[in-house]
């Protein structure tokens, strides 16, 4: 029974959000943000799912690491289907759900754009991205 319980935590989340998206794209109200995206971390890694949080800061950082030009941008979105947790940062590298991140196969809505959240500074950006770099295993996709 506990196994049970344990399975049906990860693939259903209780959060209830509100959830953030972070890019450096401009995006309206009511488009859609869907998977096969290349990876924030890995410029050759074409996504699976498209990835969001409860927590505006760590959309913050996936908008500070994102490619393109143009300022750093985060979107309240919702999800339109059904919603895991994010693997890269639960429970195998960190116990629980701490940073609150998510992932789904199904697109998220745009309803809004948050103005407030705490900056990443360009030299924690590149540090992060040299930690990723040529390590494409890593990340569960």
């Amino acid at each position: 029974m506990h196994q049970e319980l344990a399975i049906e935590s990860v693939s259903q989340p209780a959060d209830k959000g509100p959830f953030y998206h972070g890019t450096k794209a401009q995006l309206n109200m009511g488009d859609l943000l869907t998977p096969g995206r290349v990876s924030n971390y890995q410029s050759d890694l074409l996504m699976n799912h498209i990835y969001f949080t409860a927590l505006p800061n760590g959309a913050g950082l996936a908008a500070a690491l994102a490619p393109g030009e143009g300022p750093e941008r985060v979107y309240i979105v919702e999800p339109t289907g059904s919603f895991e947790d994010d693997p890269n940062v639960t429970n195998l590298k960190f116990p629980g759900n701490p940073t609150r991140s998510y992932r789904s196969s199904e697109p998220l809505r745009i309803i809004g754009e948050a103005n407030e959240w705490q900056r990443t500074s360009p030299e924690q950006v590149q540090r992060i991205r040299d930690r990723f770099a040529g390590k494409k295993d890593d990340i569960i996709n």
